[in-house]
């Protein structure tokens, strides 16, 4: 049986009265055509019965399932994992990689090893006896050295002041007691020159010793250096990235069009470019694709074992933007959706107006600044209007209360509120509990750092040294079986805070339903900004007001 066959699995139950898509998953958004659910149970039961994975599974591994339909006519799926598993690229069950880091003959391999070979070398050298006994020495000697200096001097200093006072109480000195005093002052003065020098002489001496070892420390790091930027270029020019007209561009002349230039590490080796690549190679037409995460989270990231997730943006969207041409891709749902909602106002004077932002409504324009959002519509509605209007902002799927100003000066003093936060907000959720194992306390705080996800915007990440201060607190209104009701508390603005402090495992653990980046899709979001009290910024009265939730 040939490699193609091997790999490429027919499903186990009958498909045929499962419509086939009609175009391609856009890999950043998307909800598991039928097809391919059944493929990643299919994968998820081959990982189950593979006890010898089981430990390193059970740390977390993104896997990817591709559908596609070959030259004659018949439907089956691809399957495949992210970087590497127990510690091999190739595995009979899945698709290879675009390109084989672990091939023992390969260049990879043999510049790796050299490039191993010479951080030992440096690891030799660093811990040699003689430059360890060295670095003491003038360790030693500098401090004895500073030591005796400090005490010449001072007994210069003490001599000199003696002098002093013996011209001050002795004004009929001889002309020899006075030479005598000049004399002793030089002599002093040349043996603290001469002193010094013997010093100095004697740690040049030493240093001199020790660069000997630092400056081939230093050598063999810049050809290290020089050896791995080599390397990396060259891996680079290995992964020759396929699309569906049969084009191909390595990951230089992919990643050279984006900001950073660069192809960040990893870049080629997640499971959907690998996939995409096997069925081009293999004249497999590509019609869905699914990926799922299997085992643990990460500390920093969320990821639910068996949830699927979209395409990182990082790694793979340059990658995916090359491969998918050819295709017919399904349009972003984000950006082609628009919100029909009227926007609810629930408080307007001169100054301000308080609305009710529907969900699935943007608060400010991205990159689309023709896109439907609060802003838009405030625009169109108030052309007048000279402030900056928007003053806090909603995530596009939450939905609440929103404070937009008419003034500049109105702008200015609501922001000052939030930059003081002195602006008290209240949200209400809907939490997903299937996952955790311990019930919920009722009430309590979550204090999670948070930071962009460099690597899969606009994701953010919990990062104890880079993240930002992020505090909520929370109150279990109801609960059921694996449900609860909560109100939160945010005491800080963070991107996504409410969401993440929801869904972490150092968090509360349960996503809230309807979020798609750190739990699973549903009808919609289930956050919303019930609650908002602030100081009206003209006429210095609170004003609070309220909305339900539609859920």
């Amino acid at each position: 049986m040939n490699q193609q066959a091997t790999i490429i699995h027919a499903f186990s139950q009958p498909v045929s009265h499962i419509s086939l898509p009609e175009k391609f998953t856009y890999p950043f958004h998307y909800t598991p055509h039928p097809l391919c659910v059944l493929a990643a149970e299919e994968v998820k039961d081959y990982l189950r019965s593979r006890q010898e994975w089981a430990d390193e599974l059970e740390e977390g591994k993104m896997f990817g399932v591709l559908v596609v339909r070959a030259v004659n006519g018949s439907v089956g799926y691809l399957a495949a994992f992210s970087g590497n598993l127990a510690g091999k690229n190739l595995h009979p069950f899945f698709v290879p990689p675009v390109y084989d880091l672990s091939r023992p003959q390969g260049f990879f391999k043999i510049e790796e090893e050299r490039i191993s070979g010479i951080n030992r070398r440096v690891e030799e050298l660093a811990n040699d006896m003689a430059y360890l006994n060295l670095k003491r020495r003038l360790e030693a000697d500098t401090a004895e050295a500073s030591a005796e200096l400090a005490r010449v001097k001072a007994d210069m200093k003490a001599a000199k002041a003696e002098r002093e006072r013996r011209r001050n109480s002795s004004p009929t000195l001889s002309d020899n007691e006075r030479a005598a005093l000049i004399k002793e002052s030089q002599h002093q003065k040349a043996s603290l020159k001469r002193l010094e020098r013997e010093w100095k002489a004697r740690i040049e001496s030493l240093r001199k010793e020790i660069s000997t070892f630092e400056d081939e420390i230093e050598r063999l790091k810049a050809e290290r250096r020089e050896r791995s930027a080599a390397l990396q270029q060259r891996l680079f020019e290995q992964f020759r990235m396929l699309n569906a007209r049969g084009e191909t561009k390595d990951l230089r002349d992919i990643f050279r069009e984006t900001a950073g230039k660069v192809p960040p590490a990893g870049a080629g080796e997640c499971a959907l470019p690998k996939l995409l690549q096997y069925a081009y190679l293999h004249r497999l037409h590509p019609l869905a694709m699914a990926e799922f995460w299997w085992g643990h989270s990460p500390k920093t990231e969320i990821r639910y074992h068996g949830y699927y997730y979209p395409s990182c943006k990082g790694k793979c969207e340059p990658i995916l933007r090359h491969m998918l041409q050819g295709l017919e891709v399904e349009e972003n749902p984000l950006a082609a959706s628009s919100c029909d909602a009227e926007l609810e106002t629930l408080f307007e004077d001169e100054w301000l107006l308080v609305v009710n932002k529907p969900a699935g409504m943007l608060s400010v324009p991205g990159k689309d600044v023709e896109a439907d959002s609060v802003y838009r519509r405030m625009r169109e509605k108030y052309p007048e209007a000279t402030g900056p209007l928007i003053v806090h902002r909603l995530d596009m799927s939450t939905s609440g209360l929103l404070i937009i100003a008419k003034t500049k000066k109105a702008h200015a003093r609501l922001q000052a509120q939030f930059e003081k936060r002195s602006v008290k907000k209240r949200y209400v959720a809907l939490l997903d509990c299937s996952e955790r194992r311990t019930p919920l306390e009722e009430t309590g705080r979550i204090e999670l750092p948070l930071c962009p996800n460099p690597s899969d915007r606009p994701r953010q990440m919990v990062n104890e040294e880079y993240g930002k201060p992020a505090v909520t607190d929370y109150r279990i209104l109801r609960r059921s079986a694996n449900r609860a009701r909560v109100l939160f508390y945010p005491l800080t603005g963070r991107t996504h805070q409410l969401r993440i402090h929801a869904a972490h495992p150092a968090g509360l653990g349960c996503p809230i339903i309807g979020d798609e980046l750190y739990g699973k899709k549903a009808h919609r979001l289930c956050l919303h900004a019930e609650y908002i009290e602030f100081r009206h910024p003209i006429y210095g009265e609170i004003i609070c007001l309220q909305k339900e939730a539609e859920f």
